[in-house]
């Protein structure tokens, strides 16, 4: 059969539309904020730890250049190299190469999210980028918790995996150093380690740090929505300025009336610490319910701290602690702020 004039007329059936899910937006954001923020989340890090390795790989040349002249002048009396007898310090060295890469990538880690939760809201606000993504269908509170979530959860995973990478080239180098001194069982480096405890405790640490640096974060986000200039005065001077003020109020106290008990310290525990610090990971340690537990460990011995530092129990109880969950309450409330207040406030 032809067709008729008015088939061949016809315009071609629509195609149906892609429903684009709220899930897929999400992924699409979080990707935005990796490309946006590579430059921290990855190249931060990894300069870190290549520092830290060229550092270590310089000491170790220094150290085993200076023990051949000294032990070629006849001057290395008393130096014991025999891991053989003493197989748990050499382990020990192990883990403390691990965890070395792990605190030199986290030194870096912990100013990138500082600045990056500082900056999350407010630089969009500053170069209007925010009018452009609030024409798109993505609410403030997708925008707002995908920054969170990369602040909490993937910029710390993306850090510890670094960290880590960092640790065991170090752990190697320190091995590769043992074995070129003609040190006496330098496999013990390796045997009488404990990289999986290690690495358990820094997969448990990470739920822990998202939970404890929520109220920091939340704070930086906050001043970040709020602040029209310079979020840096909010963040940070004011809540110094408020623990001067804490301080100063303490020791007109102290004179006039010593017995009030007024709680200086803890005022500014909850401003100055929980408040600005608490992004610092493992800064759960100086809680005050958990801090008893690793000073008492301190006074054992540097064996003791070490085995402390990687003890599965020491990142479960900070999950205990009142103090972590109310500061997440806390915190979960500022960034419910930050999404109101991103919600209304376009001006730079």
């Amino acid at each position: 059969m032809n067709a008729t004039h008015d088939d061949l007329q016809a315009p071609p059936a629509a195609r149906p539309m892609t429903t684009i899910t709220p899930l897929q937006t999400f992924k699409m954001l979080l990707r935005r904020e990796y490309w946006e923020h590579r430059g921290g989340f990855v190249w931060g890090p990894l300069i870190a730890g290549a520092i830290a390795i060229v550092l270590a790989l310089i000491t170790a040349i220094g150290l085993s250049a200076a023990f051949h002249y000294y032990l070629g002048k006849g001057d290395a009396h008393g130096v014991n190299l025999d891991f053989s007898s003493k197989a748990e310090s050499a382990g020990q060295i192990g883990d403390l190469a691990l965890s070395g890469g792990l605190a030199m990538v986290f030194m870096v880690f912990v100013f990138v999210v500082f600045f990056y939760a500082l900056g999350s809201i407010y630089d969009e606000r500053k170069d209007r980028s925010i009018l452009f993504w609030k024409s798109l269908p993505v609410s403030d509170t997708q925008a707002v918790l995908s920054k969170l979530l990369w602040a909490l959860v993937l910029a710390p995973a993306l850090a510890a995996a670094i960290g880590l990478l960092v640790g065991l080239v170090l752990w190697i180098l320190a091995w590769l150093t043992a074995v070129a001194n003609g040190v006496d069982g330098a496999s013990a480096i390796f045997v009488q380690a404990h990289p999986l405890r290690v690495v358990a405790q820094v997969l448990l640490s990470l739920p822990v740090y998202a939970l404890w640096a929520l109220p920091t974060v939340g704070w930086l986000m906050l001043c970040s929505a709020w602040a029209r200039s310079v979020p840096f005065i909010w963040a940070v001077v004011i809540p110094l300025l408020a623990c001067v003020f804490i301080g100063l109020v303490n020791v007109f106290l102290a004179i006039i009336a010593p017995d009030t008990g007024f709680p200086a310290l803890r005022l500014a525990y909850i401003i100055g610490y929980r408040g600005l610090l608490s992004v610092v990971p493992g800064s759960w340690m100086l809680s005050p319910q958990i801090a008893n537990d690793a000073q008492r460990a301190a006074v054992d011995g540097p064996q003791a701290l070490t085995q402390s530092s990687i003890d599965f129990t020491t990142n479960l109880h900070a999950l205990t602690t009142i103090d972590l969950w109310v500061g997440a309450v806390i915190g979960a409330a500022m960034v419910y702020g930050a999404i109101r207040l991103r919600r209304w406030r376009d001006e730079g």
